[in-house]
C-alpha cells in the first residue's frame, strides 16, 4: 500500500488543523507517494530509533515528536545530529510528525492519560478552537496528594516523581479534581487554576514556577516528559484496529528503544 494511504487514514482520525499555531506536524522527512510494508511508532527519532528502523527495514516512522525542530545550520555529515537525517534518507525512512494534534484531539494522549489515571467527567484545560483544546481537567475518587502520587508514579512505571509540595500538610490534603497535560505544558497552570484542579500533572516544571504554583494553592507532579511514550503502544493500537478495518498488507511495529534521556539513582 502507499503510505499516503496510510497517512490519509490517520488524518481522518487526527487532523493537522487540530495542531497549535506554530507547531511542526505532517511529513517532515522522505515522501509519501511510496510502497510501504513496514510502518514505526515511536515517541522520538534519535540515532537508536534509526537503528532500530534501518535493522527492521521500516519504510515509515510516525513519530511525536519532530527530529528537526530547530533550524538547520547546514548538513554537515560528519555532524552527529545530521547524520541522524542522512541515515534516514539513505534507507529511504519517511518520518511523519503528529505532535499537538494528537494531544487535543478526542480520544487522544491526554485522554488516554486520563483513562490511565481514571480521571473522568473530563473538560478540556485550555481551549484552542470551539470544541477543542490542549490537555484535560477532571476529578479522582477523593484520596491524599500522596496517594494520588504513588498512584502516578505506578501508571507511568516511573523510577522517579517529583512532588510540588511544601511539606507534610500538602501531601496529606485531600484531592478529588485533578489537571493534566502531556510533554511541557507548565504554561497551562493558570488555566488548571480557573477550573478548580488542586492537582497539575505535567512535565518540565521550573523552579521558579512550581513555587508561584505553591503560593497559589496548586499542589503539582512532574512525572517527566517521557510519560508521552505512552503514544507508540496506543497509537499502535489504532492502527492495528485500522489495518484489520482495511484489509492493509503492512506490518505496524511499536518502537522498542528507549530514548529517555533521564535516569533517576
Amino acid at each position: 500500500m502507499l503510505a499516503s494511504e496510510l497517512i490519509k487514514r490517520y488524518e481522518a482520525f487526527c487532523p493537522q488543523e487540530l495542531s497549535m499555531e506554530g507547531d511542526i506536524s505532517g511529513l517532515q522527512i522522505g515522501s509519501l507517494n511510496k510502497e510501504i510494508k513496514r510502518v514505526m511508532i515511536a515517541l522520538d527519532v534519535r540515532e537508536q530509533t534509526v537503528a532500530e528502523a534501518i535493522e527492521k527495514q521500516v519504510d515509515l516512522i510516525i513519530v511525536k515528536h519532530a527530529p528537526i525542530f530547530r533550524p538547520l545550520k547546514d548538513l554537515v555529515a560528519d555532524r552527529a545530529q545530521n547524520q541522524l537525517y542522512f541515515d534516514l534518507i539513505k534507507h529511504d525512512i519517511a518520518v511523519y510528525v503528529s505532535h499537538t494534534n494528537i494531544d487535543v484531539v478526542k480520544d487522544g494522549l491526554n485522554d488516554w492519560f486520563c483513562q490511565l489515571l481514571e480521571i473522568k467527567e473530563t473538560s478540556y484545560l485550555s481551549e484552542t478552537a470551539p470544541n477543542q483544546g490542549i490537555g484535560r481537567v477532571g476529578t479522582i475518587e477523593l484520596q491524599t496528594f500522596a496517594q494520588f502520587a504513588e498512584r502516578v508514579k505506578r501508571a507511568f512505571a516511573s523510577d522517579s516523581l517529583r512532588l510540588v509540595a511544601y511539606d507534610e500538610v500538602d501531601l496529606e490534603r485531600k484531592i478529588e479534581r485533578v489537571a493534566i497535560c502531556g510533554g511541557s505544558g507548565q504554561s497551562f497552570y493558570k488555566e488548571a487554576l480557573a477550573q478548580g484542579a488542586q492537582v497539575y500533572i505535567t512535565g518540565d516544571i521550573y523552579y521558579h514556577t512550581a513555587q508561584e504554583m505553591l503560593t497559589e494553592g496548586l499542589l503539582a507532579l512532574d512525572p517527566g516528559h517521557h510519560i508521552e511514550v505512552l503514544f507508540v503502544e496506543k497509537l499502535a493500537e489504532k492502527f492495528e484496529t485500522w489495518k484489520k478495518e482495511e484489509g492493509w498488507q503492512v506490518n505496524i511495529l511499536p518502537s522498542q528503544a528507549s530514548t529517555n534521556p533521564f535516569q533517576a539513582i
